[in-house]
């Protein structure tokens, strides 16, 4: 078995794969004897009719696409090895000869990874974040916990106001007759939630416990139930129950209620560092991108169209697995959202251009840069795993071969990389 490599241009190439005349003989008679419990020949039992004798009445040909499809996957995974480039694309297949005496010959066109010309990436400019917490921002956390520690009352001596939950009975009728899906009792509703049609909660407010009501309202004409859409519609309500949100007050002992601290001063203050820390974590991430976009936009790379389609199935492949994680799988996906997978793909290769791009030239960056990874870095993050899912760390290191080793060494370098970028970065 052999191979030549062809030169496509664009970064694709061919691999033209032959095997010998013998090799494919052989594939042939596996094939026979992997099907031959499905061949009957008169005056022999189902399956037991020699080799020679069903090629004398069927001919070799029956069994071609089998010998191929037992020949092939090795047959390109050796030469995908040994051809000297990185595929970074799924191969396409077309069988070119196969049969007589001749060689079978088939080709697999795939993408090689691309080489990447570095542009400028040190001394690259970034603009300043100023990192503060505003009064706002802390008064809109505490308001969130006040909510949070909100004590429910009912309420018997006053009207319905906005911000009330009114618990109701409801029935729907257009034209003086009940339509199917506008009956509900004891129905807890949150009075300015816009959770019901538009006017039905404002025609609930004033009204008082236990008083029997008609809200009018009209559907809108964009309504998901067609025959009703843009119709008016009266409700008779009943008021069961009213209740509010008594909200504690915003003191010293509500923030040693709610938090580890004595006074509300000191409360805001740890508020305002929680603030910081997190516009920190996004402003570094912030930066990091801006830099790596500059990067890549100074650098020069020609990447095939077959190694981004390749990419964004592999990301939509991801996707699919999350959500199944999630108890959907992706054709609920689709129906939802109205898409196909062909259209799904589509929306997938920007994305997928973009990954490709960072990558590339940061694994560029680590080589100019001859970053190394040590093996107390590697064994730092499969402690960093073994942390994580409660695991021994020598556990850790058995599920990782030779493959996933320099997978996590790339991956540690390529964050290298990124600190190159940030460490030489100015600021605009």
């Amino acid at each position: 078995m052999g191979f030549q490599v062809e030169d496509l241009g664009k970064n694709m190439m061919k691999l033209v794969i032959e095997s010998t005349p013998e090799e494919f003989e052989e594939a042939v008679k596996k094939a026979y004897e992997k099907n031959k419990n499905k061949i009957s020949i008169q005056g022999f039992r189902k399956g037991k009719a020699p080799y020679a004798m069903v090629v004398k009445m069927y001919g070799k040909e029956m069994f071609y696409e089998e010998a191929a499809n037992l020949i092939i996957p090795d047959a390109y995974e050796a030469a995908a090895k040994d051809c000297g480039f990185e595929i970074v694309s799924r191969p396409e297949i077309d069988v070119t000869q196969i049969g007589g005496d001749k060689p079978f010959i088939f080709t697999a066109t795939v993408a090689k990874k691309p080489e990447v010309t570095l542009g400028e990436y040190k001394g690259l400019e970034v603009a300043k974040t100023e990192i503060a917490a505003t009064d706002e921002e802390i008064d809109a956390e505490i308001k969130k916990e006040q909510e949070k520690n909100a004590k429910e009352i009912n309420i018997e001596d006053r009207a319905i106001v906005e911000g009330d939950t009114a618990t109701i009975d409801y029935e729907g009728f257009v034209d003086g007759v009940a339509f199917e899906g506008g009956k509900g009792e004891n129905h807890p509703l949150v009075i300015g939630s816009h959770s019901f049609i538009p006017g039905f909660e404002e025609g609930l407010i004033g009204k008082t416990l236990g008083e029997e009501c008609d809200v009018e309202v009209t559907f809108p004409e964009e309504y998901h139930a067609k025959e009703l859409a843009g119709k008016a519609a009266v409700f008779k309500c009943k008021v069961n129950k009213i209740t509010a949100k008594e909200l504690p007050e915003i003191d010293d002992e509500f923030a040693s209620e709610v938090s580890d601290y004595d006074t509300l001063a000191e409360y805001r203050e740890s508020i305002a560092k929680t603030i910081c820390e997190k516009k920190e974590a996004d402003a570094k991430t912030e930066r990091e991108n801006e830099l790596v976009k500059k990067a890549i936009e100074n650098a020069t790379m020609e990447i095939p169209d077959a190694m981004i389609e390749s990419t964004a199935r592999q990301m939509g492949e991801e996707f699919a697995q999350r959500l199944q994680m999630q108890g959907m799988n992706i054709g609920q996906y689709f129906q939802y959202t109205g898409l196909t997978s062909e259209k799904y793909l589509e929306t997938l290769k920007p994305q997928a251009k973009n990954r490709i791009e960072t990558r590339l030239v940061l694994e560029a960056i680590a080589k100019a840069e001859n970053i190394e990874v040590s093996e107390e870095e590697t064994d730092a993050e499969m402690q960093k795993m073994a942390d994580q899912y409660s695991m021994e760390l020598a556990k850790v290191k058995e599920l990782f071969g030779e493959e996933e080793l320099t997978q996590l060494k790339q991956d540690l370098s390529v964050q290298k990389a990124i600190n190159v970028l940030v460490d030489n970065a100015k600021e605009a």
